[in-house]
């Protein structure tokens, strides 16, 4: 989705310093003036595609980019798409959005830049260096699935009543038969 989360300036920079790159975008317009958005001849704005139509349109692409803006649209954001792209071997350059440094920029797994000067710099290198890193995202990304979060949850909420002390639950038993809140007289524990 092309919207306000995008950052224009960044990528008009971008596509001002290396007129011979091609920056294609998918996704709908929305929530913005289209005739906000950067125009050259190596801006690319291809509108919405099928789901299952992408995997073909990123088997071209050489570097995925993530030109998000810092502000309030994007304070919150996880993108799913940093996972898609590195599952697609792709090298991927993102702004310091919080959810894409921590955990993937910091286990250099993309690279992270702000200004049209360090983007540019980082797909730079993400074009010398090329897919080198996808086994190493391929091993991350096995440890971050669904499947593999819902067990560390599991094992966290089967661990956690085992490990406290039984007169906390005797304190919490007392409290409760006599009508009080078991937080009234004592601090939580929580």
């Amino acid at each position: 989705m092309i919207d306000e989360r995008l950052d224009i300036e960044l990528l008009a920079g971008c596509a001002a310093r290396r007129p011979d790159w091609h920056f294609v975008l998918i996704g709908p317009v929305v929530k913005i003036d289209p005739a906000s958005l950067p125009t050259g001849a190596n801006l690319h704005y291809l509108g919405s595609k099928r789901y299952e139509l992408l995997p073909s349109y990123i088997a071209g692409w050489d570097v995925a980019i993530l030109p998000f803006a810092r502000n309030a649209a994007t304070r919150f954001i996880s993108p799913t798409k940093t996972p898609e792209y590195l599952a697609a071997g792709k090298p991927v350059v993102s702004t310091s959005i919080a959810d894409v440094v921590r955990p993937y920029g910091e286990a250099g797994l993309v690279a992270i830049a702000d200004t049209p000067d360090t983007f540019i710099a980082s797909i730079a290198g993400a074009l010398r260096r090329g897919p080198s890193g996808s086994v190493a995202a391929a091993r991350f990304l096995d440890n971050q699935s669904w499947d593999a979060t819902w067990q560390r949850v599991d094992d966290l909420l089967t661990w956690a009543p085992s490990t406290r002390d039984s007169s906390h639950h005797e304190l919490l038993a007392a409290d409760l038969s006599a009508g009080r809140s078991a937080a009234a007289d004592r601090p939580a524990d929580v």
